[in-house]
């Protein structure tokens, strides 16, 4: 078995807060509002769920962006360039997104994305995106392939230029959960549950990995149905089994319910899932019995970090009316990569955008680096965040409560 050791999160990884600027009241419009007095308008567009069971995240990461591009516009941070927003509904759906991400190639005033949510989505846009040379920075797709290729626990490989995130991946947020849920939770028995989708069967998989190779036992695994609301069935063989963990590899619309009826049934053990359960509304889903289950999520707590104060205040100042949730600092940061990029182009062209914008704003994110809310962003040859900080999360008193930040390292 491999030594695996988990690094404290320390002080310094807040060092050199992005500092942003107080904003006025909100526009309705969500474009960002102010003209900079420039007479240039660069759109960035966003994809996320908008509607359906994954809102509460896919308007955070609207919000988010939405703010930084009035904060950039309101410094007038790209001299001659007013930013605006155009937010897509995917509804989580990969056909959906792939019809926006043609919609944004096509108007040529887009010169980068934010999005989507789900990994599955993200692999119907990739290609689009990157055929147009239009950049794409997720601040939540979490699944390893998409920047590493489709072998990447072999053969690592960079499949697609124009895409980057400010998320870390399941082959890091996996093994990190194993490891709690093992050393930690002191948890030796777990059954894997899955939706089968792209991110929840990776990051079951990853999980699996781990848990078996710290000397766990894997007891029994299923598939679920992510439009189906009754686990009877799976719930029925996880309450005959000597489990005394689960893990859910999918998002809270069904990790909310399974957890619930789990307890309801008679066996008394915590469900664990990565950041696509991180979110206030699994804790409605899950009721009172979801006290005690467990989430990890990228990075280290938004509220935590000194970095991110700024965000928090502004954010809430601008009147959202929805919760930045776990990917607001993530998004902003996103959106801000964008802005760097597009930023470093303008100058570099004498104060104006050159012809072939979009390709040079791709080529300029690969050296993009900055003190954002999120502690330093910065990518590597894949176009995945150098950042690869995790917390883990526990439900107590039906809000979630960090119990054990760090870094994974295999």
């Amino acid at each position: 078995m491999r030594q695996r050791s988990l690094i404290a999160i320390t002080a310094a990884l807040a060092a050199g807060a992005l500092t942003l600027t107080a904003c006025g009241s909100r526009d309705e419009g969500g474009s960002g509002g102010s003209d900079n007095g420039g007479g240039t308008t660069v759109v960035i567009g966003v994809d996320a769920p908008l509607t359906g069971d994954l809102t509460a995240l896919g308007l955070g990461i609207k919000n988010s962006v939405d703010l930084a591009v009035k904060t950039a516009n309101k410094d007038k941070y790209v001299d001659g360039v007013t930013f605006e927003i155009q937010a897509l509904d995917d509804q989580g759906q990969p056909s959906s997104g792939q019809q926006n991400a043609t919609k944004l190639v096509a108007d040529e005033k887009v010169l980068g994305v934010v999005g989507p949510l789900n990994s599955s989505v993200a692999e119907s846009m990739q290609k689009v995106f990157d055929d147009a040379k239009l950049v794409e920075v997720s601040p939540a797709n979490t699944n390893p392939a998409l920047t590493q290729g489709p072998n990447w626990q072999t053969k690592k490989e960079r499949v697609y230029d124009s895409y980057f995130r400010t998320a870390t991946t399941d082959a890091i947020q996996g093994p990190f959960a194993a490891q709690y849920v093992y050393n930690d939770a002191k948890k030796k028995k777990v059954f894997v549950v899955d939706d089968k989708k792209t991110y929840g069967a990776g990051l079951a998989s990853t999980f699996t990995a781990e848990f078996k190779e710290l000397g766990g036992e894997v007891v029994g695994t299923e598939h679920v149905n992510p439009d189906t609301k009754d686990f009877s069935a799976v719930v029925t063989k996880i309450k005959n089994s000597d489990a005394d963990v689960v893990y859910y590899g999918g998002e809270y619309p069904v990790a909310g319910p399974l957890s619930k009826q789990i307890k309801k049934a008679g066996k008394d053990i915590p469900l664990v899932g990565g950041d696509g359960i991180y979110s206030a509304d699994f804790i409605k889903l899950a009721g009172t019995e979801g006290t005690g289950d467990l989430a990890t999520s990228v990075g280290a707590p938004v509220e935590d970090l000194p970095s991110a104060k700024e965000f928090v205040a502004n954010y809430e100042a601008e009147g959202y009316k929805e919760a930045y949730e776990a990917y607001g600092g993530y998004s902003y940061d996103s959106a801000w990569a964008i802005i760097e990029a597009v930023k470093k182009v303008v100058e570099d062209n004498d104060g104006k955008l050159p012809d072939d914008a979009r390709a040079k704003v791709t080529e300029a994110m690969q050296n993009v680096s900055f003190d954002g809310v999120t502690g330093k962003v910065s990518f590597d040859e894949f176009g995945d965040a150098t950042n690869k900080q995790l917390t883990v999360y526990s439900v107590e008193g039906g809000q979630w409560k960090p119990v054990k930040s760090g870094t994974y390292t295999g």
